[in-house]
């Protein structure tokens, strides 16, 4: 029979055997939890390197292609140089880096490996991960592109994210591709902007314009052509339906036109002159409220071969790639006009058809949800994309915008010149 004494000695025996297992337990657990937050840590550091080797290597393969005046020698070495600059801002040193670049006669060939040291999960024995790159630059004499900037310029855009303006974050990353697809080939690139917020301030033939048939050239602020007319890229007749200079809807009508001009928010239609559209996004500020439809539309027509601007090449020209690229922080809040009532909601319906519209006449559509919360806009955002999985961008604050223009530019060197 067990006495109490004797049974408190036998429940303090089995309370030190319990900590033992328990040590030994937790002990063999904790090995797969840390494999696995391993994984996930060097999957992210892995991928981080695989974009900056890729990013820097295209940059580098560029840079031969476009010095075809030089020397093979001179060119390679262009390689080298680019190649090594893009590479250090990553934080990748080049001398850890085994690359090269190939002239193969009209095209460039150039591959890159780096070996990043693995962190946890060296714990399995996997001492570093093989980092690889490559890619292959076709310069066809005729290969061009249009691109139309459609920007965000309504009030939200003066909101601080991650410790900056927003619309100077997007400002910066605007230029640098601008500067990047300059530097790249000057040549075969158009550029446009269209900065919008509840209006478009632009210029264009005074005959297309809501009650006017003269010769000359107006300018002012507009709201979307009346339905259907502003769901296409079509050129207006003398059927006022079909034109521009459409009134502001009564419940913005106090915000008119006056403070556009002030705050340099003016379509620039495509153009080869660089300087003007980095002038310019250094120059534009915000204004007022959201007509996401209206810039989508306006971005239609900047590619398109129609009237009013007729800047970008016809669509059967299949050697030039029109890309848009659209950005906005907020959902709409500007009425728009359809078959119905002028309403908020037929905005969102119109930014849907336009952008399919887009999609069926050639244009490539890349999107960009910048500090958006709505996640109705995201969704239609996403779908307006050519391809949701690589034409649409969150970019949750600031900081991220640098990462999705300098994918953005990647991209459109890829579609132009680059094939892997």
């Amino acid at each position: 029979m067990l006495t109490i004494k004797r049974t408190a000695s036998l429940l303090k025996t089995f309370a030190r055997n319990q900590k033992g297992t328990a040590a030994i337990t937790f002990a063999l657990s904790i090995v797969p939890v840390l494999l696995a937050a391993g994984a996930a840590i060097d999957y992210a550091r892995y991928s981080v390197a695989k974009t900056a080797l890729q990013s820097a290597l295209d940059a580098g393969a560029l840079s031969v292609a476009v010095a075809n005046t030089l020397s093979n020698s001179q060119r390679i070495k262009a390689g080298n140089d680019t190649f090594e600059a893009n590479l250090k801002n990553t934080g990748i040193e080049p001398t850890d880096v085994t690359y090269s670049f190939t002239i193969k006669g009209s095209g460039i060939a150039a591959t890159a490996s780096y070996p990043l040291a693995s962190g946890l999960m060296q714990i399995a024995g996997l001492s570093r991960f093989e980092v690889d790159a490559d890619t292959t630059i076709s310069m066809p004499a005729s290969k061009k592109a249009e691109i139309a900037l459609v920007l965000d310029y309504s009030g939200s855009m003066e909101e601080v994210s991650g410790g900056q303006v927003k619309y100077v974050a997007m400002k910066d990353a605007a230029k640098k591709l601008v500067t990047d697809l300059q530097t790249s080939n000057p040549n075969k690139v158009k550029v446009g902007l269209v900065p919008f917020s509840h209006h478009v301030y632009v210029s264009m033939p005074e005959k297309y314009i809501l009650g006017n048939t003269g010769s000359g050239t107006w300018t002012g602020c507009t709201q979307d052509r009346p339905y259907p007319a502003n769901l296409t890229d079509a050129m207006p007749t003398t059927d006022n339906t079909t034109k521009w200079g459409q009134p502001l809807a009564k419940v913005h009508a106090k915000y008119g036109c006056d403070g556009y001009a002030p705050r340099n928010l003016k379509v620039l239609p495509l153009t080869t002159d660089f300087t003007a559209v980095k002038s310019q996004l250094d120059a534009m500020r915000p204004y007022q409220y959201t007509h996401i439809a209206l810039g989508a539309e306006f971005g239609y027509h900047l590619l398109s071969p129609n009237a009013p601007f007729g800047e970008g090449a016809p669509y059967t020209d299949t050697s030039v790639q029109k890309i848009m690229v659209l950005l906005t922080d907020g959902r709409q809040t500007e009425p728009a006009f359809g078959s119905g009532v002028r309403t908020v909601n037929q905005g969102e319906s119109n930014l849907e058809a336009i952008c399919q519209n887009m999609k069926e006449s050639g244009i490539t559509i890349v999107t960009i949800a910048f500090d958006l919360r709505d996640k109705d806009t995201r969704k239609r955002l996403s779908d307006c994309s050519s391809d949701p999985d690589k034409d649409f961008y969150v970019a949750e604050e600031s900081r991220d915008l640098t990462a999705a223009f300098e994918d953005i530019r990647r991209k459109i060197s890829a579609q132009v010149f680059i094939s892997r």
